[in-house]
């Protein structure tokens, strides 16, 4: 294969840290992981300090930013601050793509039909506005190269929106309003 990007994954460490290996392990020809491991990060640290060490360390240099949608990912306030500092161009870091991969543990309502109110909710305004494309988990190296070429492109002709307010804990519930 050609160029591989350089990708932060975002998820839902404590559900679907198996998937985001096996992505990791699938597509080692397609990607070069960017993203943040357990314990990387002590999370006592101050919430705008973590921010800014994702932002800076570890977002800085990636070109698209992948979201593994399980079951509760939309609740994760590490997802929503991530894709958040992913679509802001900075001096720092430029603007990544945005892609969002729904999981075999993502709980359709109908078959390979998603829920708005069930995806991470930025995520959700960047599908809306054409910035971000919401996907089925796949295991084809072929369709995710394609896929993650197609988020690199779209960044640069398609404004994100980054208007929502960023989570300042976790949520709970079945979905978001």
């Amino acid at each position: 294969m050609t160029s591989r990007h350089k990708v932060f994954v975002s998820y839902h460490h404590e559900n679907d840290q198996a998937y985001r290996q096996q992505f990791e392990r699938v597509f080692s020809n397609v990607i070069v992981s960017r993203s943040v491991d357990i314990g990387d990060i002590n999370l006592n640290l101050n919430t705008e300090y973590v921010r800014q060490i994702i932002r800076d360390e570890y977002l800085s240099d990636s070109s698209v930013t992948v979201v593994l949608v399980g079951a509760q990912t939309w609740q994760r306030k590490h997802v929503d601050w991530e894709v958040s500092s992913s679509i802001r161009d900075t001096q720092k870091s430029p603007r990544s793509g945005l892609l969002g991969i729904l999981l075999p543990t993502y709980p359709f309502l109908k078959p390979n039909t998603y829920s708005w109110s069930t995806i991470p909710p930025r995520l959700h305004d960047n599908v809306e506005c054409g910035y971000a494309k919401m996907r089925l988990w796949t295991t084809d190296q072929n369709k995710m190269k394609e896929w993650i070429d197609e988020a690199f492109r779209t960044k640069d002709h398609v404004l994100p929106n980054n208007s929502r307010p960023m989570f300042g804990k976790n949520h709970t519930g079945t979905g978001w309003q």
